[in-house]
């Protein structure tokens, strides 16, 4: 896959926030982009910091949400996943030479400055936030691949509109082929991707 058109990742893929990953899978997709995670290949055999970075190398652009590195009850600790790999993000660029001088990241949260509590290295970076909305986080990602890539692409309204047709059709589709509720709701990333890709390549914007 190419590295100008490869999209790193980084984010939660918990059950609580699966909304809004599949929001953000499909707006990529459907930009003409391919996402790149770390649940792409489950080869247990297989470091997951050495996949992170390869996955970094191999990607021009990085979505790096941190909407969820509070923790979420006393007691717990912070959730250091998503920063870490945000700074191996920046540092790639940074530190290394040719094509990754290139590289963008689109830093997203849950609410205005929020991050800054926990990374206040942060503060003057232009960080978007989402509110915990797919839409918001449909249309913070589209307009962000539209301006660094210069595509002009269809609106955010729009991309939402096709996200929701997918979702519908998706549902019917794989309900006739046996699929569950359960098993649906809990499709894994990998398999996802390749149902968007499907749809999205008989549905062209």
């Amino acid at each position: 896959m190419p590295f100008a058109t490869n999209v790193f990742v980084n984010c939660p893929f918990d059950s609580e926030y699966r909304p809004l990953l599949r929001a953000l899978l499909f707006t990529i997709l459907d930009l003409g982009f391919e996402p790149r995670l770390t649940l792409e290949r489950l080869n247990s055999g297989e470091t997951r910091i050495a996949k992170i970075l390869e996955l970094i190398e191999d990607a021009k652009f990085g979505v790096h949400d941190l909407s969820r590195v509070q923790a979420a009850a006393a007691g717990e600790f912070y959730r250091l996943n998503m920063p870490f790999e945000l700074g191996l993000d920046m540092a790639c660029r940074l530190y290394k030479t040719g094509q990754w001088i290139e590289k963008k990241c689109l830093v997203l949260g849950a609410e205005a400055f929020d991050y800054q509590a926990a990374i206040s290295d942060l503060a003057g970076s232009d960080i978007r936030s989402h509110k915990g909305r797919p839409s918001l986080l449909t249309a913070a990602v589209r307009n962000w691949l539209n301006a660094e890539a210069s595509l002009g692409a269809i609106g955010p309204a729009a991309v939402w509109s096709r996200f929701n047709d997918f979702m519908a059709d998706n549902f019917d589709n794989l309900r006739a082929r046996g699929f569950s509720r359960a098993d649906i709701r809990d499709l894994e990333p990998a398999e996802l991707v390749f149902e968007m890709k499907a749809w999205i390549l008989g549905h062209p914007a």
